[in-house]
């Protein structure tokens, strides 16, 4: 790649740069956008756009969703040199440079942006560009409201600080710099909202998306039990929150599920069946499971925002920024978002432990946690973790469900090495306490730091008293699995697995595609993989039976259950556009069916335990 000119980081009390945003074209897509830098650079500005964005580690190459480019300096059209994939410089120029450009917005993900008639939305990485050398200058941006008459009644929703705009209103907005600029997402449009309080500091829940009969009072309910449990969780004693508002905001559709992290918001999607309806009352699974989504983003507002990796301390955006802790900050994170709904009291006893072994389940499903730790894991997520293929469930392992694994292991082992004076939370708030509370403070002034890539063992032994080398050279930095049956025995739980030994299987997952069951996945050493069958290949017919799609949902369910385990059964499947016939003798199902069960002794723990324990305790009971 070639490298950018260095340029000079601008002097405090520099001119600030001026953004605006406008829906130019609803139909197409198109948001037109316009920088003003009042002071470029003599030598010929530099800009650019993120190649990434800070929470989803690939490489998206945002640049390549500008749709045409230009400059001008006193009304005179100014040249643009491309340097490269995502970067230019302009000509040299005395007076103030504008750059106008149109970005195509057509991604409904949390990561990019997305325009059309009934709603839009932008992440900062996708649309405003870098100037090089003025990274800390003031940042002003002007939403403004589309001309489509569609769009008059449109408000706007971001957690970024007002500077002549009214809440939920286009008009100006305010950064102290472009990390902060790019780390408030913007939702506009007719979206449904609510607010509530956390501990004295304002949320708002933000709905875009058709939800008939959507219980908007439930959900802000049920989320600030989950809010002023994190924020107390974090500060016990002050219960102050590291921002002085947060937003929520939440894209409905038909399927999906996804959240990404910010500093005082989150953007979620979710399916339309994940939210609660006004006439039902219970808690359904889909609903436990978005408000673990919530849960998980808010957590990474301590998490991962603040308390941070030394690698992202200060980002890069134009290249990979490698670290092998992510089984830290996601992991860690995944372990406490399910937890905290227990401690919330959203969710009973029995209901996390059922959340556990699912965990544990999707874990040990695959081989690939037998090759690739979670630091590696963590490391290789630029090119592994988030480039999966048909092989990921032989070859790697998830930082998130393994990682969620060792945080559970190590509070575990924490907690029974000194009979419950310390535990994982003890590590959480140190780690608050020297890296995060503050961090952006710091960052102002460049002092912000991270954690470093070695540092986790000796900090844990400092704050809990414990030596965890073994535990971390055995979970982390190697392949083992984490003995939670052997730690919760301690604490009177039981670990069992329930899988059904005589129920013949493949050893495959399979989708529907039309009306084909196409192989999703071959398991290592599984009856398929052992038969020569692949990923791709459609499965038409078992011992002259034929196979639909049918059958898919249940994994072939339906034709294999007439068969015993241990029987050799004729597959007929087409790969690509020929037919194949091998011999695959069934084994017994090896789907995991991790179970737990508490016994007195549990419930006697939690009740010795700490605050948050003793009230979980109370609630079950």
């Amino acid at each position: 790649m070639k490298k950018a000119p260095q340029t000079k980081t601008q002097p405090a009390g520099s001119h600030p740069l001026h953004y605006s945003i406008v829906p130019k074209d609803l139909a197409g897509h198109l948001f037109q956008l316009t920088l003003t830098i009042a002071q470029p650079d003599a030598a010929g500005q530099v800009i650019s756009l993120p190649a990434w964005i800070p929470g989803s580690y690939m490489l998206r190459e945002f640049a390549r969703n500008i749709v045409q480019i230009g400059a001008a300096s006193a009304g005179k059209k100014v040249a643009l040199k491309k340097l490269d994939k995502h970067c230019w410089q302009a000509a040299p120029c005395q007076a103030p440079l504008q750059i106008s450009y149109e970005v195509y917005a057509w991604d409904l993900s949390v990561r990019t942006a997305h325009l059309d008639q009934q709603h839009g939305f932008f992440n900062g990485t996708s649309v405003f560009l870098q100037v090089h050398g003025q990274e800390q200058a003031p940042h002003v941006l002007d939403i403004q409201r589309a001309g489509d008459a569609a769009c008059k009644s449109w408000r706007v929703a971001t957690s970024l600080p007002e500077l002549k705009a009214k809440r939920y209103g286009f008009g100006t907005y305010c950064a102290a710099n472009y990390d902060e600029l790019i780390d408030h997402p913007v939702e506009m449009g007719d979206f449904a909202l609510a607010s509530f309080e956390a501990h004295g500091v304002p949320h708002d829940f933000v709905v875009t998306g058709k939800v008939p009969n959507l219980d908007l009072a439930r959900i802000t309910a049920d989320v600030k039990k989950i809010c002023e449990t994190q924020i107390a969780f974090f500060e016990p004693r002050s219960k102050r929150a590291p921002m002085a508002r947060y937003v929520f905001m939440t894209m409905v559709v038909g399927e999906g599920y996804g959240g990404l992290e910010h500093r005082a918001s989150t953007a979620l999607i979710c399916n339309r069946n994940d939210l609660p309806l006004k006439h039902q009352p219970e808690m359904s699974e889909a609903y436990r499971g978005f408000l673990g989504l919530c849960s998980h983003e808010y957590f990474h507002t301590w998490n991962v925002k603040r308390i941070k990796p030394a690698a992202f301390a200060s980002y890069d955006l134009r290249q990979e920024n490698y670290t092998s802790l992510l089984w830290l900050f996601e992991g860690f994170t995944s372990y406490y978002d399910d937890l905290m709904l227990v401690r919330s009291g959203l969710i009973a006893e029995t209901e996390y432990f059922k959340l556990i072994a699912k965990t544990i389940n999707t874990v040990t499903r695959g081989s690939g946690r037998h090759k690739q730790s979670v630091a590696e894991s963590s490391f290789d997520a630029w090119t592994k973790y988030y480039r999966q293929d048909e092989n990921s469930p032989n070859a790697i392992v998830s930082y998130y469900t393994k990682g969620s694994l060792v945080a559970l292991g190590l509070d575990l082992t924490l907690r029974a090495a000194t009979a419950g004076k310390k535990s994982l939370d003890d590590v959480m708030r140190a780690l608050w306490q020297k890296y995060g509370r503050d961090f952006y403070q710091n960052a102002l002034s460049g002092k912000q730091q991270g954690v470093a890539e070695e540092e986790m063992e000796s900090f844990i032994e400092q704050v809990s008293g414990v030596n965890v080398k073994r535990f971390l050279d055995k979970h982390v930095r190697g392949t083992e699995d984490v003995p939670l049956a052997r730690l919760y025995a301690e604490f009177g739980v039981s670990l069992g697995d329930e899988r059904n030994a005589k129920k013949s299987s493949l050893g495959l997952r399979v989708v529907r595609e039309a009306n084909d069951c196409k192989i999703a996945n071959a398991f290592e050493g599984r009856a398929a993989h052992l038969a020569g069958l692949s990923a791709g290949d459609i499965v038409v017919a078992i011992n002259g039976l034929r196979v639909t799609a049918a059958d898919a949902a249940d994994n072939l369910g339906v034709a294999l259950g007439r068969y015993r385990v241990g029987e050799s059964v004729e597959i007929h499947a087409f790969r690509r556009d020929e037919l194949l016939t091998v011999q695959a003798k069934l084994q017994a199902d090896d789907m995991p069916a991790a179970s737990l069960k508490a016994d007195e002794k549990f419930k006697a723990t939690l009740a010795a335990s700490r605050p948050s324990y003793r009230k979980a305790a109370k609630r079950a009971s």
